[in-house]
């Protein structure tokens, strides 16, 4: 009996953690995904790692583990948010698509967030989840989660890196990601201002001719054919930025745990 009271503790952190965790990361944090099964598979593996992890000394359910709370609070969404930042890159690169192919108006309502997002970057962010469940990347997000708890213990209250550290670290890759973006509508956008050059010498060469009338559906259709045509690249970067989603994850737990 008096080993579940040291390791409740540790269990109630674990679980702080996770939950946090599950609040922000893509798949996850969707409204589909039922709330009993958030909590359900977060108590799960803080079982699982409460069961395989060292416990260190016994935690004291006094003020200083109020601060533990927070603490994993905090660990849990920035954990999160760094995974869902790189996943809402694609629909970044998605709004630059619609705003040059005349759907930035046109916004629909996200099931799954409640909010209006532009429709080309909802259909790429559907791909890249549809690709992510493909190939286990919600896995790996969670064996990334579960060694954080490895690498930055839970019973650790002192954080062994500056503020400024970890705000430089998400404004790089805050940076990184919009960069990427560009490079995922940059050739959509590119094509879409082509014709929008053919389409001003056009209407300087023909005056008579309602531009308006010709240009919208033209470069709509000219969207569509690119973004056909672009598919394969698009899921190429696809695994890319995977690979920066756990790497983006790896370093933070590196910084926070001080290794």
């Amino acid at each position: 009996m008096n080993e579940i009271f040291d390791i409740l503790p540790y269990f109630l952190l674990m679980l702080v953690r996770l939950t946090s965790f599950f609040l922000l990361a893509p798949v996850f944090s969707m409204r589909g995904v039922p709330t009993q099964f958030k909590v359900g598979i977060a108590a799960f593996l803080a079982f699982v790692a409460v069961s395989t992890l060292p416990i260190g000394e016994t935690i004291l359910l006094d003020s200083s583990y109020f601060l533990l709370i927070i603490k994993e609070l905090a660990t849990g969404l920035a954990l999160g948010f760094t995974a869902a930042l790189v996943l809402y890159t694609v629909q970044i690169a998605g709004a630059f698509i619609d705003f040059q192919m005349g759907f930035s108006m046109a916004n629909v309502l996200d099931p799954q967030t409640g909010a209006q997002v532009p429709i080309i970057g909802h259909f790429k962010y559907m791909m890249a989840l549809l690709f992510l469940l493909t190939v286990n990347g919600h896995h790996l997000m969670l064996d990334g989660v579960m060694q954080s708890l490895r690498v930055f213990p839970v019973e650790r209250l002192a954080i062994s890196v500056e503020a400024g550290d970890i705000a430089q670290f998400m404004t790089s890759l805050f940076v990184e990601m919009f960069m990427i973006a560009l490079q995922i509508a940059l050739p959509i956008v590119g094509a879409l201002f082509l014709v929008d050059i053919a389409l001003g010498i056009l209407a300087k060469t023909v005056p008579q001719l309602n531009i308006f009338a010709v240009g919208l559906p033209l470069k709509i259709f000219v969207g569509f054919i690119m973004l056909f045509l672009t598919m394969p690249v698009f899921f190429y970067i696809l695994q890319i930025l995977f690979e920066k989603l756990l790497v983006s994850m790896a370093q933070l737990i590196s910084l926070l745990g001080g290794t």
